[in-house]
């Protein structure tokens, strides 16, 4: 029997997966790390505790299994996605990782629309400026760092940066380059436009590669401290959203992936690059070859049930916070609750405006609240939804992967407020599985991935639409859309008191 390995690079953990040639998980492991954030709304990572724990985990991963590196054929990565990682001449990095969530980039964005226009960035990244991505965040280290910036002479996103420590090679692959805002989505190739317009050296950014495509082997050092073989093969990988439609099997038009991890996402197949969604959503690089998908996402999904727990119930699982909710009627006795805690990406790109509980009355008891912030979360993610739908996307059936699949009244509450059957896959894996079937089509063993898809996917459940429910759910996303527009202000106002 032959093996991949797919490595999940994730904010919070990496998780690495041993998978054989049938789809089967052997044996998988995860490893965690912090964050660091000083201020509000920073949020910075030390790359080197990626490398540490992705390296340890490689090596309890094999040391616990009976079987040969040599088996081991190739290895891939998922990753999170936009953080930028600055390195210098030796490719040693300059500073921490600015990751994803952080929000300090408002002024950068402004900067890049007066630069290069709003018009012209949506024709040549197909997304609007953002404080998540990427080339933000370079724009902010040349302004407030510049002793840094001048040492830069590559930046590279978070898994490119644990492979190149893998292999030696340093590239970037065309779905984690599509998150940058700096690739030229229908070209291909990085926008020489851009950077010119931002004063940016193009030749900070690195080769550009397919997802599937061989990079490299592991390096004999590296495969001594893990216990690989200096023969496994090492593919480009892929950022975690495009990973996760893989490995949901989200590969033919009409499929949607609803991914609720830190942030949620929904993502859905497009065969092209030709619809306008205005830059209402994202439209990025597939890592399947030459396709793309389109995508919403929800900053804090999974972050604000965390947050709530740790906040409310500190000291029992998840398990058992949400173990009533079940006896809470949809719409949570009219609690509801938006899940803005970190800013907003989808449909509102706003970094000031913070969530809210609203309806609170004194007969509330934990339960509400609980079931109050999974329907939030949800609503949230809905949004996107809904412009697809206006867009006059089809939407019935969504594949839920993630934290969000794991409690099935949540996955009830999906179907309801989506009014879509929701599809529960039977080993939910997500980006790690999406990693290690790059790996599994770079070796050959099958002649697409959606081949791959066919042998490693399998269904375990779905759950239907509860007509009353929906009714009730419906009524109920009409208020939470209008909660934004009624808290702006206020939040903006409450900004200078924060610390």
């Amino acid at each position: 029997m032959k093996y991949v390995i797919g490595v999940d690079l994730g904010t919070s953990a990496v998780k690495i997966l041993l998978v054989d040639q049938l789809g089967e998980v052997v044996r998988s492991v995860s490893k965690s790390f912090a964050l660091i954030q000083e201020k509000t709304g920073y949020s910075e990572q030390n790359p080197q505790d990626w490398v540490e724990g992705t390296t340890a985990g490689l090596f309890e991963l094999l040391s616990g299994w009976n079987g040969r590196a040599e088996d081991i054929e190739g290895i891939s990565f998922s990753g999170q996605m936009h953080g930028l990682v600055l390195l210098d001449e030796n490719n040693d990095v300059l500073r921490p990782a600015i990751l994803w969530n952080d929000t300090r980039t408002t002024a950068q964005c402004q900067q890049i629309y007066e630069a290069v226009g709003e018009e012209r960035l949506l024709e040549i990244t197909k997304n609007p400026a953002l404080e998540g991505f990427t080339l933000p965040k370079l724009l902010w280290v040349k302004e407030y760092e510049p002793e840094i910036y001048s040492r830069a002479k590559a930046f590279v996103l978070p898994k490119d940066y644990l492979r190149y420590k893998m292999t030696g090679q340093l590239q970037m692959e065309y779905s984690d380059a599509a998150g940058t805002l700096l690739l030229d989505i229908s070209k291909k190739e990085w926008s020489t436009e851009i950077c010119s317009l931002l004063g940016i050296d193009p030749s900070l950014c690195p080769p550009l590669v397919y997802s599937h495509e061989e990079v490299g082997t592991v390096k004999m050092d590296y495969a001594e401290i893990t216990g690989l073989s200096s023969a496994t093969r090492v593919f480009a990988g892929g950022a975690d959203n495009a990973c996760g439609a893989i490995g949901s099997g989200i590969l033919e038009d009409g499929k949607t992936l609803c991914s609720i991890g830190t942030s949620g996402v929904v993502l859905s197949y497009e065969a092209s690059d030709d619809k306008d969604f205005e830059g209402k959503v994202h439209y990025f690089n597939h890592a399947a070859p030459d396709v793309f998908y389109t995508m919403g996402v929800t900053l804090a999904a999974g972050y604000s049930l965390t947050w709530f727990k740790d906040v409310f119930a500190a000291n029992e699982s998840f398990e058992d916070l949400l173990a009533d909710i079940h006896s809470v009627p949809a719409g949570s006795n009219g609690l509801l609750f938006t899940p803005y805690l970190v800013g907003e990406r989808t449909p509102h790109a706003d970094a000031a405006i913070r969530a809210s509980f609203i309806g609170m009355d004194a007969s509330h008891q934990r339960k509400d609240f609980a079931r109050a912030v999974l329907e939030g979360i949800t609503f949230s993610l809905n949004e996107s939804i809904d412009i697809f739908r206006r867009s006059g996307k089809e939407i019935d059936t969504i594949v839920s992967i993630g934290g969000g699949a794991r409690n099935e009244d949540w996955l009830q509450m999906q179907a309801d407020i989506f009014n879509a059957k929701i599809v529960r896959l039977n080993s939910e894996q997500g980006p790690g599985m999406g990693a290690a079937m790059l790996a599994a089509f770079g070796c050959e063993w099958f002649a697409t991935l959606k081949h791959c898809a066919d042998q490693f996917l399998k269904e375990d459940r779905q759950f239907q639409p509860i007509p009353s429910n929906v009714e009730t759910y419906k009524k109920l996303f009409a208020i939470y859309q209008d909660v934004y527009g009624q808290t702006k202000e206020l939040n903006k106002k409450l900004l200078e008191f924060r610390k």
